[in-house]
């Protein structure tokens, strides 16, 4: 489970311009930044020392997503190996300041860590409106001529490989950072103060009713939460995400998110989320209260519920959560709230009331919860909990990374699944109901396991090389489970 937290303001700073500005230039044009002294003091006077020492020089965005961001200010980036970029620093950190400027287009904010606390010189300029950072990240600056704008939607246009770094470094280097006055900059624009989020108004008193086209669901936010849809999602940030009033140390929050189900089944689903959980579970910093299957709108659901210890803004806080995942054939819906322990009942009903409103555009709505046993995938209920789970998944992963991408492995699987899901929720029922007829399904699957891991060993690049190696693995377990038996009963007989 994620944390992602927006406060609420309760009143705006005020703004005054810079008079020190800072030109980036790059091989796709300069980008000039204003700063924003009064909401940020430290932020705006380290970026400039920086600046002045030549720190920036030479140095890459190297990481580029467009509309959300792009990040540049690692200063491994120059001549350091790949595989450092992005923890690269000063030594010297600067404590957050936390603003109430929004993250929106052309704004530069400070990269961090986990830690609030652990910003050094990694920057990063809103391409688009990214407001579900407001708050959590120290905003310090913004771009200030047409030049910078078109600079901004050049580099995240370049090509951009793995971990989203730029393929041509030389591209969006920077070749020269420099600080200047604002007098000596003829071209800036004339922009209004920066928009800021605000206090909670008469109108979001009110439930807000949500309909995301997008996502074809309708869900209804509490009164007097702040309502936010995303334009660009960051990795693991919610669709849309609800934030209440603060009460205590932390604000509640309710998140939405959709993903597909990429061809997986209810237990194929409830096995990876096991799995994603488990190294938390396993290190103590997160404890399981409650995980059962359930029925919402008619489709088949999985509540979780949960608490651990988070570090929020600095302070460790006994965090509770719950999570209820809506499943479909072509989505799974997943509704979370989260709230310190002391506060969390206090506003549960909310979040009751808003899943009640959740609706599918696509579905008939009935609101009805009822508890459901039953059906599922065999190996996922074999395997669960034992010696062969972290292959299992490892071998899920291969199957949707490789195998899905070829057109012959989706045509195999499609057929595969129409076969293997006509038999395997009964025999799942029967490993539920008896431990040892699961052990003994364990055992008989482990070869076929065996023998599919060996695409985890091989490059498969062609149509035809997955058609070389499915049908060798194929044919190997043919061997094994029929012909292998078949010799052996054939020589006992002779016998």
């Amino acid at each position: 489970m994620t944390i992602s937290l927006i406060s609420l303001s309760l009143g705006n700073q005020a703004f005054a311009q810079s008079e020190k500005l800072v030109v980036l230039e790059t091989n796709l044009g300069t980008i000039v930044i204003e700063f924003f002294p009064e909401d940020a003091p430290n932020h705006v006077e380290n970026f400039i020392s920086l600046t002045e020492s030549g720190f920036y020089d030479g140095t890459i965005f190297h990481r580029i997503i467009p509309g959300f961001m792009i990040q540049g200010g690692d200063p491994n980036t120059i001549d350091g190996d790949q595989s450092t970029w992005g923890i690269g620093g000063p030594e010297e950190r600067v404590n957050a300041e936390f603003n109430t400027i929004k993250h929106n287009r052309g704004i530069v904010s400070m990269a961090r860590s986990a830690d609030p606390d652990s910003g050094g010189s990694q920057f990063f300029i809103v391409h688009q409106n990214s407001n579900f950072l407001d708050e959590q990240y120290s905003v310090f600056g913004r771009i200030v001529t047409d030049e910078s704008f078109e600079t901004l939607d050049k580099i995240t246009a370049v090509e951009t490989g793995p971990r989203d770094i730029p393929i041509e470094t030389e591209q969006v280097k920077i070749v020269k950072a420099s600080v200047v006055d604002r007098s000596d900059v003829s071209n800036l624009l004339n922009l209004p103060e920066p928009e800021r989020t605000l206090t909670i108004t008469e109108e979001q008193m009110d439930d807000q009713k949500f309909e995301s086209t997008k996502h074809e669901v309708i869900l209804t936010a509490p009164a007097g939460w702040l309502l936010q849809e995303p334009d660009e999602k960051q990795e693991n940030s919610p669709d849309i995400l609800m934030v209440g009033p603060l009460v205590g140390s932390m604000n509640p929050f309710i998140s939405f998110t959709a993903t597909q189900t990429n061809d997986r089944s209810f237990d194929d689903f409830i096995f990876d989320k096991n799995m994603d959980i488990k190294p938390m579970v396993d290190s103590g910093n997160l404890k399981i209260l409650l995980q059962k299957k359930t029925t919402i709108n008619g489709n088949q659901a999985y509540e979780t519920n949960a608490q651990g210890i988070y570090n929020i803004n600095g302070e460790n806080l006994n965090v509770k959560f719950k999570e209820v995942a809506i499943y479909t054939s072509e989505k799974i819906y997943t509704l979370s709230y989260a709230n310190e322990i002391s506060q969390f009942d206090s506003q549960l009903p909310k979040f009751e009331e808003t899943l009640n409103t959740f609706e599918m555009l696509s579905e008939d709505s009935n609101n009805t919860i009822t508890t459901e046993e039953g059906g599922g995938c065999l190996i996922a209920t074999a395997t669960f909990g034992s010696e062969l789970a972290p292959q299992v998944q490892q071998l899920r992963e291969l199957r949707d990374n490789t195998i899905l991408a070829t057109n012959s492995g989706s045509a195999f699987m499609s057929g595969f699944n129409q076969l293997y899901y006509s038999f395997s929720p009964t025999i799942a029922d029967l490993e539920r109901e008896h431990p040892v007829f699961k052990e003994f399904v364990k055992l008989s699957i482990t070869p076929m396991l065996a023998s599919l891991s060996i695409l985890n060993h091989v490059d498969i690049d062609s149509e035809q090389e997955m058609l070389s190696y499915g049908i060798g693995i194929i044919m190997m377990n043919l061997g094994m489970y029929f012909a292998a038996p078949a010799i052996i009963i054939y020589k006992i007989r002779k016998l």
